[in-house]
């Protein structure tokens, strides 16, 4: 006998709760994702070399080749030794704005709550053992919450060390989703 996903909504809210507490601390208190970005030398001026070309919201890469093919080009690789080559986020010209994003940090946690207790419901019956429950949702939550970082490494240039700071994230985030699920599981 499964366990319903209905009957679960308490730790599915409790555990993004949590979620949403821990990573205010490791980026507030704790602070060690503050080495993950640095500013850019000479930031006003490469701002207002930018600046003239208007460029909208988006994510660019330079240099930029249309296809496969056009990479294998010499014309390609002289432009990516002589450099500078890199993927450039361009965000509307606003103050950032945390409400917002908290919001939809918050929303993934929930939904990331969600499946791990789905998988869990699926597999566990009423009753299942602490431990037993731990395991099954912290296996899901932390593929949920760091496993596709590691993709900005593979494929965007981000450093290893970023990544592997927000996998370590991750495996607080679920093992505090696993904790919850564990202690409330009908």
């Amino acid at each position: 006998m499964s366990v319903s996903l209905f009957s679960l909504w308490l730790p599915i809210l409790l555990s993004a709760m949590a979620v949403f507490v821990a990573s205010w601390m490791v980026n507030v208190v704790i602070k060690w994702h503050d080495r993950d970005v640095s500013g850019l030398p000479d930031e006003d001026k490469v701002r207002d070399v930018l600046r003239p070309f208007a460029l909208p919201p988006g994510d660019y890469v330079f240099p930029y080749a249309a296809d496969v093919r056009e990479m294998g080009s010499d014309e390609f690789r002289e432009k990516c030794e002589t450099g500078p080559t890199g993927f450039l986020t361009v965000y509307p010209n606003r103050v950032f704005a945390m409400g917002p994003a908290l919001g939809q940090w918050f929303l993934v946690s929930v939904a990331i709550s969600g499946l791990a207790g789905f998988a869990a419901g699926v597999g566990l019956g009423p009753g299942a053992e602490f431990w037993t429950i731990f395991r099954t949702v912290s296996v899901v939550a932390f593929a949920g919450y760091a496993m596709g970082v590691f993709q900005s490494s593979i494929w965007f240039g981000r450093s290893w060390g970023y990544s592997l700071r927000s996998a370590v994230d991750g495996l607080i985030y679920a093992w505090l989703t696993a904790a919850i699920f564990a202690w409330l599981w009908p």
